[in-house]
């Protein structure tokens, strides 16, 4: 028996999300025109904890669409204006650019990656001295690249030594298909190890997924909101490096000492060590694909080492926008690297623009709060503060929301409310600076809370690594938590230090 056209029409509306979920944005649709009557100021609210709401719950459906809806309908009865949400995107091209491109050129640097992270992976045995480098490459590598890319990478090398140990404890052969998604064949003697493998994976990609956060606040690429704060504050690649330093320096050796002692001390589900057995499993079947490497493959790595140097260096120099930049790389790789066909080369797309989309909305939301003055009475009540402490509050104000809500769109509420600030000359240069560095930070550090707050988390918790690895978003909290206070605390004193 078919479905009628209502029924059909109420399963497909936001797909499989919960009956719950879809009756609650259906909600928020037909409270808000009468709250907007009612009163602008308090229905801008509304709108603001809803869109909060979308991204607070994005593992039961992507925040575009319903967040999307939203921003719809807050142009369609008059809380904002096309042109307005127009003018918020024009203004920050530059982040859109980077999300586009940026993200894209790194997609053709996967194989470099992946090689770089399978030789540390391997070529360690020391778990402090392994989850160190884990964290500290990739600190280094969301510094120039990009935090998206670089999880992405964590995450394809995990799934590859998770399945080939799980293919050889299921008794499995080299050659034919494999479900490594199911325990049902995995011999008794196994299991032990392939928990403690699951384990010591868990451990590492989250030691990881926290070096992106370490070295993404420290450059002007490391995030899409370092981008859009330096393109307000008129900060190139050097620049936003040094002011961001007396907070960002001491964060990341916080960070880097928190990641040995958790594992020294075995708390929170860290200091599991891969077991002997299954390394030699692993090893063999690297030394097995390192004979197979061809000449032409060789010769890609080679080229997407140049690639790297070139991206690190033409950044180091700002001689073009990060995203021209990053379409340079793309073209560059591609070309070199036989990449022609443009259903390969569409394919490096597909991570960066769902996350570019849903930016264009958080600018429609922010259009709402410029047209109906929403932050105004906050913004008034953090710069009525003693000068300070508005350093510190900036920071604790932003990484409260963070951990909630997303660290782009609160970051690109307060930049932006603090640049109309200064504009109407309520203060001055130098403290805008300060307060630039406080939202910065505030965004980035605490915001490893919870996997709301790192679009890097997120991506991580949905892959297809986190059932393999028993990687909850519970566990996830439970794993930050260590991180959470330290970052926290010795980044509000960092600020506090240099507002002082």
């Amino acid at each position: 028996m078919q479905q009628n056209p209502l029924a059909a029409l109420t399963d497909n509306f936001l797909g499989q999300s919960g009956t719950w979920y879809k009756q609650t944005i259906i909600a928020f649709l037909v409270i808000n025109p009468f709250l907007f009557a009612f009163d602008p100021f308090i229905a801008g609210w509304v709108l603001i904890l809803e869109f909060i709401f979308t991204l607070a719950m994005a593992l039961k459906c992507y925040p575009l669409q319903p967040g999307g809806l939203l921003a719809i309908e807050a142009v369609a009865i008059g809380m904002t204006s096309p042109e307005s949400v127009f003018h918020e995107t024009e203004a920050n091209f530059e982040v859109i650019l980077l999300l586009m491109f940026m993200v894209a050129g790194i997609y053709f640097m996967k194989s470099l990656l992946l090689f770089v992270f399978t030789k540390i992976l391997l070529g360690i045995r020391s778990k402090i001295l392994l989850s160190l480098l884990f964290s500290v490459v990739s600190a280094v590598l969301s510094a120039f690249l990009d935090a998206l890319t670089v999880t992405a990478v964590l995450i394809a090398v995990s799934v590859g030594f998770y399945a080939v140990y799980h293919r050889y404890a299921s008794g499995g052969h080299k050659t034919g298909n494999h479900d490594h998604s199911h325990d049902g064949d995995v011999h008794d003697h196994h299991r032990e190890d392939l928990e403690t493998f699951r384990a010591f994976l868990r451990s590492l990609v989250m030691h990881g997924a926290i070096g992106t956060a370490l070295g993404g606040v420290c450059t002007l690429v490391g995030e899409p909101q370092n981008l859009l704060i330096a393109q307000q504050a008129g900060w190139d690649f050097i620049e936003f490096f040094k002011v961001m330093a007396p907070v960002s320096m001491p964060a990341l050796v916080a960070g880097l000492m928190t990641c040995a002692l958790v594992e020294k001390l075995g708390v929170l589900g860290y200091g599991a060590k891969l077991p002997e057995s299954v390394r030699k499993i692993l090893m063999d079947f690297d030394q097995e694909e390192s004979a197979k490497r061809t000449t032409k493959e060789k010769v890609e790595l080679i080229v997407q080492a140049v690639g790297a140097l070139l991206l690190v260096l033409a950044l180091a120099t700002h001689v073009a926008e990060v995203g021209l930049i990053g379409l340079a790389i793309i073209v560059f790789l591609t070309a070199f690297n036989g990449i022609i066909d443009e259903h390969r080369i569409g394919h490096a797309f597909e991570e960066a623009l769902p996350f570019t989309a849903l930016l264009v909305v958080f600018f429609a939301i922010v259009a709402v709060i410029h047209d109906q003055h929403l932050f105004q009475p906050i913004t008034h009540a953090l710069l009525s503060l003693d000068q300070n402490i508005q350093g510190p509050m900036f920071f604790a104000a932003n990484g409260i929301l963070s951990m909630i809500s997303d660290n782009v769109f609160v970051a690109t509420v307060y930049i932006t409310e603090v640049k109309s600030a200064l504009e109407a000359g309520e203060i001055s240069r130098e403290h805008f600076d300060l307060l630039a560095v406080a939202i910065n930070t505030g965004t980035n550090l605490p915001s490893v809370a919870t996997p709301n707050g790192q679009a890097a988390f997120l991506f991580l918790l949905t892959s297809a690594l986190a059932p393999l690895i028993r990687l909850s978003y519970g566990r996830m909290v439970i794993m930050a938590l260590p991180y959470t206070f330290v970052l926290g605390i010795v980044g509000f004193i960092a600020v506090f230090q240099l507002a002082g």
